[in-house]
């Protein structure tokens, strides 16, 4: 992927800015004062599909529309987030999003990708094999296949860190939740084409470690299952290109466990009445963990979606 420059996000921007507006990032004192650091949330959870995705959505298909005029549908995988931004961004261009999801998917993610015109199929197995499942259909229906990662997803996802960066130009660290790597890779290229030394941590569940532990080892390691109720994270294999840019340009990766996630959805509620799926929360659970490091410093965290059910956000408040 070549290097982004301010003006590749601002351009990505002007397009995003027809459908949504620029999503808050505030300075919240309670978790000032829990933390005893100052602490930026990004509010990802404010966009029109409740998280950061519907960004690359809408500047991959104006890119898609662009190159590719005769293409009349697209096919891809999804735990929900990656397919509400496609089904959003596809309809309003005339395309037709056919979205595949693993058996057992979110009901209420599945039904708002519908809602937003998406045909959602479920297949056996998780995300991984849904992803092997989109390909197929691909092939047998002609339509073209959204990746999970790509160059103008990256692009539109980094209108968001540009934002943050804008707002709060000196943070010292700014952690970001990693599932297929848009996000963390988004946050990366708008610091650099800003010129920052912030430094990026992306954070994982301990249940869907792949990308700390490829981290760590510096090459790509895959794991059997990726079994954690934060599900925009499940991923067993990184995508290779994304951990390219995170693996050498993240400052570490870190993994929370479910019970840290859980209890950063807690404290984001109590301290700022913010609704995070699990993997919108995972970013604040890192801090949460290593708050002792961070003291006095200024700290960014990207709460990159609300989506989550409500029997298991009923679970985790309770």
């Amino acid at each position: 992927m070549h290097r982004l420059t301010r003006d590749d996000i601002e351009q990505a921007a002007c397009h995003i800015y027809q459908v949504m507006p620029a999503t808050a990032q505030y300075a919240w004192p309670l978790l000032a004062e829990r933390l005893g650091c100052t602490v930026w949330v990004k509010h990802e959870n404010h966009t029109p599909t409740g998280a950061f995705k519907v960004r690359g959505g809408i500047t991959f298909m104006h890119w898609l529309k662009r190159t590719h005029p005769a293409v009349k549908g697209i096919v891809s995988a999804t735990r929900g987030n990656h397919g509400q931004s496609l089904a959003l961004a596809a309809s309003a261009l005339g395309l037709h999003p056919l979205i595949v999801v693993p058996k057992g998917n979110s009901l209420e993610k599945n039904n708002a990708m519908r809602g937003f015109g998406a045909e959602v199929v479920e297949c056996d197995g998780d995300f991984d094999d849904a992803r092997e499942e989109a390909a197929r259909l691909a092939d047998v229906h002609g339509l073209y296949l959204v990746p999970p990662f790509h160059t103008e997803l990256v692009k539109g996802v980094a209108t968001y860190a540009l934002e943050l960066f804008e707002a709060a130009p000196d943070l010292d660290t700014v952690y970001v939740p990693i599932g297929c790597g848009s996000g963390i890779c988004g946050v990366i290229a708008a610091r650099d084409a800003l010129g920052l030394n912030t430094k990026v941590v992306g954070v994982v569940a301990n249940e869907a470690a792949a990308a700390k532990l490829s981290f760590d080892a510096g090459t790509l390691c895959e794991t059997a299952s990726a079994n954690t109720f934060a599900d925009g994270l499940a991923v067993r294999k990184p995508v290779p290109e994304a951990f390219a840019i995170y693996g050498a340009a993240a400052a570490r990766i870190v993994s929370v466990s479910e019970g840290q996630i859980a209890e950063a959805m807690r404290v984001y509620y109590t301290d700022t009445h913010n609704l995070a799926e699990g993997a919108g929360a995972v970013a604040l659970a890192a801090l949460i963990m290593e708050r002792e490091a961070m003291q006095g410093k200024r700290v960014g965290v990207i709460l990159s979606g609300g989506n989550v059910d409500r029997s298991v956000y009923a679970r985790v408040i309770g």
